[in-house]
């Protein structure tokens, strides 16, 4: 008579496993949906031109995910031409807040990863990390009132172990009174479209640049190592 103790069928899944399949596939989900915007708004001229709040609330998600590639205040220079500064900026900082809570589980998903996990106990990680704690709350509503890149504290308050709500509510009373500011601005000159679309690709030229001159930097480098 056999012996079926032996008999191993297929081994349970683990929740763990479950988890971590479900965040992977969030994950995807955030970036597929937000690349889809993005290609939907530059391929539709219609859309462009639209003077619909539901786009400027739409434009809010691949003008600030992560890093992006699109700049974001000539669209408030332009809703501000026919729109109150109030009503543009409520509803453009909606969509912040919404891109926002996308960015940091994005971030958060990233940085536990085993790469990010060894560079973030690096001492120049941790370095700037003390540096951020030391005024956090404070150092976002800086960044976020200022021109300057915003980028790095949606890393840097994953990396900190910043609570998602603390930094929700900062960049709620930053970047309102600057949405509003953008919008006073395109309300009060009526900037013609033309020169919104010279400032929107001179933004793009101005942030994008550097990265594309590093990237055909290393590209004739290899070909030069290569020959």
């Amino acid at each position: 008579m056999k012996n079926n103790n032996n008999i191993s069928g297929p081994s349970p899944v683990k929740p763990r496993e479950i988890r971590s399949k479900i965040r992977t596939l969030i994950f995807a989900l955030q970036i597929i949906v937000v690349a889809a915007l993005l290609v939907l708004w530059l391929s539709s001229e219609s859309i462009q031109k639209s003077k619909d709040l539901w786009v400027l609330f739409i434009y809010s998600f691949p003008s600030q995910f992560l890093i992006p590639i699109v700049p974001h205040e000539p669209v408030l220079l332009y809703f501000g031409k026919f729109y109150s500064p109030l009503t543009v900026a409520l509803v453009d900082i909606a969509g912040t807040l919404l891109t926002e809570a996308l960015n940091y589980s994005v971030f958060k998903y990233i940085i536990d990863t085993n790469f990010f996990q060894k560079m973030r106990h690096t001492k120049s990680a941790a370095k700037v990390v003390e540096l951020f704690n030391r005024a956090p709350f404070v150092a976002l509503l800086v960044a976020g009132l200022t021109p300057v890149p915003f980028y790095p504290f949606r890393f840097l308050v994953v990396m900190a172990h910043y609570p998602i709500w603390k930094y929700l509510l900062a960049v709620f009373l930053s970047r309102t009174p600057r949405f509003y500011v953008l919008a006073l601005i395109g309300r009060a000159i009526k900037i013609p479209d033309y020169l919104i679309i010279v400032i929107f690709i001179i933004l793009i030229v101005s942030v994008n640049g550097p990265i594309l001159r590093r990237f055909l930097k290393k590209r004739q480098g290899n070909k030069t190592y290569a020959s």
